[in-house]
C-alpha cells in the first residue's frame, strides 16, 4: 500500500505534508503535489497533516482516479519511432499528460 495526493490538493498545495515525510516522496506538480508510489514508505504520517483531506491509502475508492495504470504487456511503440530513437535534446517535447498503454 501506498499513499495517493486527490483532487482536493488541486489549487491549494499548502504542503504541510512535505515537512513530516520521512522519506521526500513528494513531487511538485504545477497545481498539486504528489507522491512517488516507489518512494513512499506507507507511514501514513502526511494524511492527517493535510488540511485539505487530499491524501488518502492507495486502496481508498477516492484514490482509484489518482493511481497510475500499470501495464503487464508489451504493446506497439509509435509508428515514427524509429525517426526518434537517435534523437537528443527532447526533454522539451516531455508531456505530463496520461498515456495509452
Amino acid at each position: 500500500m501506498t499513499y495517493v495526493v486527490t483532487e482536493s490538493c488541486i489549487r491549494c498545495k499548502y504542503m504541510d505534508c512535505i515537512e513530516v515525510c520521512p522519506v521526500d516522496c513528494f513531487y511538485v506538480g504545477e497545481n498539486m503535489l504528489v507522491i512517488h508510489p516507489d518512494e513512499c514508505i506507507d507511514c501514513g504520517v502526511c494524511e492527517p497533516e493535510c488540511p485539505v483531506e487530499a491524501i488518502v491509502p492507495d486502496s481508498d475508492d477516492k484514490a482509484t482516479d489518482w493511481l497510475e495504470p500499470n501495464i503487464t504487456r508489451k504493446g506497439e511503440p509509435p509508428a515514427d519511432a524509429d525517426e526518434w530513437k537517435d534523437k537528443a535534446n527532447k526533454a522539451a517535447l516531455f508531456s505530463p499528460e496520461p498515456g495509452k498503454p
